[in-house]
């Protein structure tokens, strides 16, 4: 397959959100042309003055691109994009190469390259770890599936915006890694929550309990930052509450129809989901702040 370079190749970009609108920009600082699209379009033309083009509709953005990028907030809005008559499938040239960057079930990405094998049209699924700082870094990591000849073949995309990116296997292999990476970020930092809530409870400094913690070999790097913030009392999102939420239901639907246990990951959803029901749009560390309510909760009933 021929490859995607900055020199013949013209991307498209849809979702211009936390992590669309960093990797969009690092794409155009590498020399890509690239034309932007966003429900919301205001957010794509905060892209323009980094050299994007804009598109007012996913048919005028599919017709005039080779390689289509998106980075969707659920399995609905992914599916709305490209199905039906004012998809992005039915306007996309045949030969031309979908990589949804979006979170969603593997089914989702299956159907995605159904649809589109339908049209000579090759679809992988290219998930994301890694926050907004990393995204704007080129620091991601990027975990693939689909077709690997159509994945190496995007390889400088990758390049801008990731430090390390892997093939996975068949489509919806990137996505179903997702989701294992996403049950060890969503329990990691409830276990953390948990844990500052007990040294604070025991009569530790709060900013010396974050402190040291965030120097241990215990804390991984992907949490390491939200200690900082912690300390600053900074929960604005990174990565919003209300997307991990998303994504634990993923992962229990995935669970369930491979027969898995999680009681870890269903205790770190439970405290997840009562942070969001306080209706703030706050970043999913937010947990530290359920688990210090409850610590100081519990230290007034027994007073």
């Amino acid at each position: 397959m021929k490859p995607i370079t900055p020199e013949e190749s013209k991307l498209g970009f849809v979702g211009i959100g936390y992590m669309g609108r960093p990797i969009a920009r690092r794409l155009l600082e590498f020399g890509f042309k690239l034309t932007a699209y966003d429900r919301d379009h205001s957010k794509a033309q905060e892209l323009l003055r980094y050299g994007s083009s804009v598109a007012k509709s996913i048919s005028e953005l599919a017709a005039s691109c080779d390689v289509i990028l998106s980075c969707l907030p659920s399995d609905e809005a992914v599916l709305d994009i490209y199905r039906g008559p004012d998809g992005a499938f039915a306007h996309t040239s045949p030969g031309s190469v979908i990589v949804d960057m979006s979170t969603v079930y593997p089914e989702t990405s299956r159907e995605l390259s159904k649809l589109g094998s339908e049209r000579g049209i090759e679809v992988l699924d290219v998930t994301i770890s890694g926050s907004v700082p990393a995204a704007e870094q080129g620091s991601l990591t990027l975990f693939g599936g689909g077709d690997q000849r159509c994945f190496d073949a995007a390889e400088s995309i990758f390049r801008a915006i990731a430090r390390k990116y892997f093939y996975l296997g068949p489509i919806g292999s990137g996505a179903t890694m997702k989701l294992v990476v996403n049950t060890l970020l969503g329990t990691g930092m409830q276990a953390i929550a948990e844990a500052v809530a007990l040294g604070e409870k025991a009569g530790l400094d709060r900013h010396r309990l974050l402190d040291v913690l965030s120097e241990t070999a215990v804390v991984a790097p992907a949490h390491l930052g939200k200690l900082q913030r912690a300390m600053n009392g900074d929960y604005s999102p990174q990565f919003p509450l209300r997307l991990m939420n998303k994504d634990f239901g993923l992962i229990f639907y995935l669970a369930a129809a491979v027969g898995a246990r999680m009681p870890a990951t269903e205790a770190a959803f439970e405290v997840n989901a009562r942070q969001s029901e306080q209706g703030q749009e706050q970043d999913f560390s937010a947990v530290i702040l359920q688990m210090e309510k409850q610590a100081h909760l519990e230290m007034e009933k027994s007073s």
